[in-house]
């Protein structure tokens, strides 16, 4: 990306003392450019301008206008999308196949979603007259927009996550401030650029930093100016997030940490549950929150089903994210090559096997420096282990069979975690049985897909606060007033 800027208070800006630091291709190793390195300087700049644009710009109040400038968003991502997708596989390391799915396209076909919601949304609602302490009064419900948010958001699926927060954000009518990932900085620095030059969101409203320093986030969570915080990564950060918020009772969305099952039920076809497995742990190299990397299998068919998703790993295609025939690409950095590296290497202590992979990847010319890791499947895992208990964002499966559906769910819901899940078996009921018995936000069946613009994303237990996506997501950006008239 040619010259990355902040975005704040509606000018495109370099970062105090025009500090940058190096845009790293995970695919290579290499410096692909630079991005700004906002200061504690340019995050109060931030905030301050938010709070004045929300408290002064009409923003709140103008419906109409939101809906516009939303649609006026999509449209600008859609016309610079080529340039986007190269840039995103560059600094993500995703194979360019995903940025048709979930790394580019469809969060921008969210933000149509979220102008939808706020075009139609019941903004007020009619409860009807009633006499309390025999005063009659005629009750409405208003729904009004938070304030200002922070969003703070990771490096795996940048535009998503990042249009995830800020469109239903400026939907439902606040001022925003983006803290992005220092990993990830030129998805931010494009919305910015979009934003300021090709859509007419008032100045202030949208405000955009990146940094090399993850802890100037954590100034936004204490901060008096902002309402809500809106946080996505580690559950370990999450606490310090929602602690930092505490001491001025700010809302906080968090989307945190998952260790997801993918239970395979004893009449179920292995070749089906092999191919669900399989695309799942390579899935951008096992870098996402929701993805099922631990395999349920029934005993008795154990071999059976390990050596089908060892065989269907072994074709699909991995390596340069470049090339459309390729499924997986590297891990984000060096750091996190060798924290999965880390985590298997763990496992093998405790007692597991490693079936297959286990290794870095090694591939040759400029992929040589990558940070690749082989898809690994790991034998012999007691539920209790760490790479059953701990997430490990990398693609590493970990296979441990169970004696029955009551077996599986115990196993399934033996995690702090309880964010997604997947069920497979011939007896589709049977499937519903288990996945409704699963204590987490998401699941599918039989290979059914819940990622959408209109369906809630979330977790329970120690995979986070709320619901991203969906009208559910979009209400996490309001509040609810009752006014009552006296008559």
């Amino acid at each position: 990306m040619d010259d990355p800027l902040l975005l704040i208070d509606g000018e495109l800006v370099p970062a105090s003392g025009s500090a940058t630091y190096d845009n790293i291709n995970p695919a290579t190793g290499r410096v692909i450019g630079v991005a700004p390195d906002a200061s504690h300087g340019d995050i109060d700049r931030a905030a301050a301008a938010a709070r004045r644009a929300f408290d002064e710009s009409g923003w709140a109040d103008d419906v109409a206008l939101r809906v516009r400038c939303l649609r006026q968003l999509r449209s600008a991502f859609e016309a610079h999308a080529d340039d986007i997708r190269a840039d995103t596989v560059a600094e993500v390391g995703c194979p360019v196949s995903l940025t048709y799915g979930a790394q580019l396209d469809v969060p921008v076909e969210g933000l149509g979603y979220a102008a939808d919601v706020a075009e139609g949304y019941a903004w007020e609602t009619d409860l009807g007259e009633a006499a309390p302490f025999g005063i009659r009064s005629r009750r409405t419900l208003r729904r009004e927009p938070v304030g200002v948010v922070a969003a703070i958001t990771p490096w795996n699926f940048p535009h998503q996550i990042n249009l995830a927060k800020v469109g239903p954000a400026l939907a439902a009518g606040c001022a925003v401030v983006l803290k992005a990932a220092p990993a990830t900085p030129w998805a931010a620095t494009w919305l910015g650029r979009l934003v300021a030059e090709q859509t007419d969101i008032p100045a202030g409203v949208l405000n955009v930093i990146t940094s090399q320093q993850n802890a100037i986030g954590e100034a936004l969570c204490t901060d008096h100016r902002v309402d809500l915080v809106s946080f996505t990564g580690s559950t370990a950060t999450g606490r310090t997030v929602m602690a930092a918020a505490a001491g001025t009772l700010k809302k906080t969305f968090l989307e945190l940490g998952g260790k997801s099952a993918y239970i395979v039920l004893d009449d179920a076809d292995a070749a089906t549950a092999a191919i669900g497995v399989a695309f799942q742990i390579m899935a951008h190299a096992g870098q996402g929150c929701a993805i099922t990397t631990r395999l349920l299998v029934p005993r008795e068919r154990h071999d059976e089903i390990v050596d089908q998703v060892i065989a269907m790993i072994g074709s699909i295609g991995w390596g340069d994210p470049t090339d459309p025939g390729n499924f997986m690409g590297p891990l984000i950095s060096k750091t996190q090559q060798d924290r999965v590296l880390g985590y298997i290497a763990t496992a093998v202590a405790e007692g597991a096997t490693v079936a297959t992979g286990g290794r870095i990847g090694q591939l040759t010319g400029d992929l040589a420096g990558g940070f690749f890791v082989e898809p690994t499947v790991l034998v012999g895992v007691h539920q209790d282990s760490t790479i059953a208990q701990e997430e490990v964002f990398g693609p590493v499966l970990a296979v441990i069979p169970h004696d029955g559906d009551d077996d599986a769910v115990a196993i399934a819901n033996n995690s702090a975690f309880g964010l997604s899940g997947a069920v497979v078996s011939a007896d589709v009921e049977r499937a519903r049985s288990v996945a409704r018995r699963v204590r987490t936000g998401t699941i599918g069946v039989n290979g059914g897909i819940f990622y959408s613009p209109d369906v809630p994303f979330g977790g329970y237990k120690q995979s986070g606060i709320g619901r991203e996506m969906g009208v559910a997501g979009f209400e996490e950006y309001l509040e609810i007033k009752s006014i009552a008239e006296g008559i």
